[in-house]
């Protein structure tokens, strides 16, 4: 589920912690590590969980409008089908998927109150209307869970529940709605542990990921003697942290993985660069991992493996 940029960034953040509280050993950093990959994967969970209980706000309101003494039109045809649908039902009724969800105390995080001023909300949309209206099979049901989902990552209520018990949810939310997505297209299954296919990766995770960041900070003097002589000008101590940090693990990239072009190294924490420290970050970065990175092959200092991994 989780990327090599995702665990760049989890690595990046960790070494800021590090900057801030020089307390921290690397024993506490790698801990916090695996903290924050299971952080991703709980994201994971409990946005399925979330989307059970907004569509289980369908049963309330179809007893409403039974209740009703005059009811309209709509109010005949309406049923709970947004929750009682084949798709959403293998949710509820998949008890080892459940069990997870007890296990990570969801009950306690969530907003019912939100959830159904959620529910309320996409239930005046045109298509939620339409989808009632009309005889839908799996796929048209898939499609207005879909736009659910999107729905809800728009509304103001769904990312403060998510916010508020997840501090990565900005940061994984991509990769954590591309997940989302794959297993409600993956519904019904017959398969009661599909949840457990979009566990982290131990290739992206720990041969990647942790290995990145126990060697930047066992390494972090040898990096720094490469980095500060290309830095001509500019005095590494005035350096925006981020941007010292971002230098410090694209290096250690360059060194320690051979399979990974250094190209890609760069490319990579330039775009980190540019999304997470100044506007001049981008540039500089640049150019300053460009020197370095000629600068090793001269010395032959990088050794790829594979064919074009040199350039």
């Amino acid at each position: 589920m989780l990327s090599r940029r995702s665990v760049r960034i989890k690595a990046m953040q960790l070494l800021y912690s590090k900057d801030r509280d020089e307390s921290l050993s690397k024993r506490d950093l790698v801990k916090n590590y695996d903290f924050c990959i299971n952080q991703s994967y709980e994201l994971f969970l409990y946005c399925l969980y979330l989307m059970m209980q907004i569509t289980s706000a369908a049963e309330k309101d179809l007893i409403k409008r039974k209740s009703k003494h005059l009811p309209g039109d709509y109010d005949k045809i309406f049923s709970d089908k947004l929750y009682s649908n084949p798709l959403i039902q293998d949710i509820v009724e998949n008890k080892e998927l459940n069990k997870k969800f007890e296990s990570l105390n969801f009950e306690s995080k969530y907003n019912k109150e939100y959830t159904e001023k959620i529910y309320d909300a996409f239930a005046k949309k045109d298509e939620y209307k339409a989808y009632i209206a009309a005889e839908s099979d799996d796929k048209q049901t898939l499609d207005l869970l879909l736009e659910l989902f999107r729905f809800c990552r728009q509304d103001e209520l769904f990312n403060e529940m998510l916010e508020d018990s997840y501090f990565n949810w900005l940061d994984d939310k991509s990769l954590v709605v591309g997940a989302v997505k794959k297993y409600l297209k993956a519904l019904p299954s017959s398969n009661s542990k599909l949840f457990s296919d979009f566990l982290p990766e131990d290739e992206t995770v720990q041969e990647f990921g942790k290995s990145l960041l126990k060697d930047t900070i066992e390494q972090r003097e040898d990096i720094m003697k490469i980095i500060i002589p290309i830095l001509e000008n500019w005095d590494h101590e005035r350096l925006a942290i981020v941007d010292t940090i971002l230098l410090q693990l694209a290096v250690s990239e360059m060194l320690n993985f051979p399979t990974i072009p250094p190209k890609v190294s760069l490319n990579e924490y330039v775009e980190l660069g540019k999304q997470y420290s100044t506007a001049k970050s981008k540039e500089f970065i640049n150019g300053v991992l460009d020197k370095i990175m000629k600068n090793l092959q001269a010395e032959n200092k990088l050794n790829k493996e594979g064919r074009g991994l040199i350039e």
